[in-house]
């Protein structure tokens, strides 16, 4: 991994999660519908929180996850800045979430991923599941954050 990058547990405010959001590919999975009100949302109350700064404090990387600590973790966000992909930061980040959760003997992963980044998690060892159920009535409009 990058060694000027540093990954810890950290909070962080909407607006700083916005900007890193439009400097990474991950800022087009989310509906345009209340935009701001659910990323508040999100950073507030996400179990896991870590965020990858490089040494000027700048946000490059950002796992956001739900985990019981006992059994899972659903990890909702991942992602890398764009100048910053290629260097180890969302492998490292991946690997923290799972160890704070409780470790890849107790602790399965989950998430849903675009498919521009199935090699990435496939990768890490990974597996497509078919045994997903999902319940969505929501009418969302797309659209990339810039």
């Amino acid at each position: 991994m990058n060694k000027d990058v540093e990954i810890k547990e950290e909070r962080v405010s909407a607006e700083e999660y916005i900007d890193f959001l439009k400097r990474t590919n991950l800022g087009s999975q989310y509906p345009k519908e209340r935009f701001e009100q659910r990323i508040s949302k999100l950073v507030d109350n996400v179990t896991i929180s870590l965020i990858a700064r490089n040494k000027s404090g700048l946000i490059v990387g950002a796992l956001f996850g739900l985990t019981d600590y006992v059994y899972w973790l659903y990890v909702t966000d991942l992602g890398v800045a764009r100048a910053y992909e290629g260097q180890g930061i969302g492998t490292e980040l991946m690997k923290t979430a799972h160890s704070i959760a409780g470790g890849e003997k107790d602790i399965a992963v989950y998430l849903i991923a675009n498919e521009n980044a199935i090699p990435f998690y496939e990768k890490l060892g990974m597996k497509k599941a078919d045994d997903v159920m999902q319940y969505n009535n929501i009418k969302w409009t797309e659209f990339t954050v810039q």
